[in-house]
């Protein structure tokens, strides 16, 4: 089935900000459409579906159909902002009223960092569209720990070039539900959003509190840039072991740190810090 009138169009339904978003979207009684790549993708009850892949025009513009707003993330490869863009300008076409842009923290055009620069790029295009638009840009995700889970739990440690920087990271639940606000309730057509945890934590920080989580120690490692990239190659695509040097470089000169109080003041509640995050997560750890 595709869109309704009126439905609140999900991209990226099944992946990590998305599913959270789903699931804030039910909980408000929104009518959802979740965008999947394959129809045997599962979905909560009660959500509509759209098979739909980024480079399909004529499926994107079905998916389109009778959406009034969408929120948009891809999944990461080289192409993200070329797909980003042509899907923005469906939504131009269509008539949605307001795109939910999943940009990142720090996005801009002249950034050492490609991400950064690939989602500064994505903001300008959406905005000469001329369509709604609200621009989440979050930090770092302490979901992106679950990639360190084994090492975590078979070694009883994390790794990363980083050093002792302070990182303001977020929980992606609060990402989502900064989200969730901004596509059902008015006053955020417009708005740039910088979207942080409570906290500029350390990894070793972040590592105690996985270590109180499960009850073990765990121990941060700071590692090389040179070491932590050969243990990415093969695993994934140089280019983006390359970005992710690039993420971590600016991570530690310090230029993550800032806290923003965005979570409470869109939500009215205040954003999960690391402690909450790893006791909800601890089974993953080995808790």
């Amino acid at each position: 089935m595709v869109g309704h009138d009126g439905t609140i169009l999900v991209s990226g339904a099944t992946g990590s900000t998305g599913s959270a978003l789903v699931g804030e979207l039910l909980a408000r009684g929104a009518p959802v459409t979740a965008m999947v790549r394959n129809g045997s993708s599962t979905v909560p009850e009660g959500v509509r579906t759209a098979v739909a892949d980024f480079d399909d025009p004529a499926a994107v513009a079905a998916a389109l159909r009778g959406v009034r707003a969408a929120y948009l993330v891809t999944p990461s490869s080289e192409r993200a902002q070329e797909q980003q863009e042509r899907f923005a300008e469906a939504a131009a076409d269509a008539g949605v009223e307001h795109l939910v842009v999943l940009s990142q923290y720090a996005a801009v055009t002249d950034s050492p960092v490609r991400f950064l620069r690939y989602h500064a790029a994505v903001e300008r295009r959406v905005r000469e569209l001329g369509i709604g638009y609200t621009f989440l840009r979050p930090n770092l995700y302490f979901q992106g720990l679950f990639a360190m889970a084994d090492m975590i739990r078979e070694q009883g440690r994390m790794v990363a070039p980083i050093g002792d920087a302070r990182v303001s990271a977020v929980d992606v639940r609060d990402i989502a539900a900064v989200a969730a606000v901004a596509l059902t309730e008015p006053g955020h057509v417009g708005r740039s959003y910088e979207i942080t945890g409570p906290a500029a934590v350390t990894h070793g920080e972040i590592a105690g509190a996985v270590s109180g989580a499960v009850r073990r120690p765990v121990e941060f490692v700071d590692v090389p840039p040179e070491a932590f990239a050969a243990a990415l190659r093969g695993v994934l695509p140089d280019w983006q072991v390359d970005g992710l040097l690039e993420d971590y470089a600016h991570y530690a000169r310090g230029e993550a740190a800032r806290v923003h109080p965005t979570v409470a003041e869109v939500t009215g509640r205040p954003a999960r810090d690391v402690a909450t995050f790893a006791r909800d997560h601890a089974p993953a750890f080995g808790g």
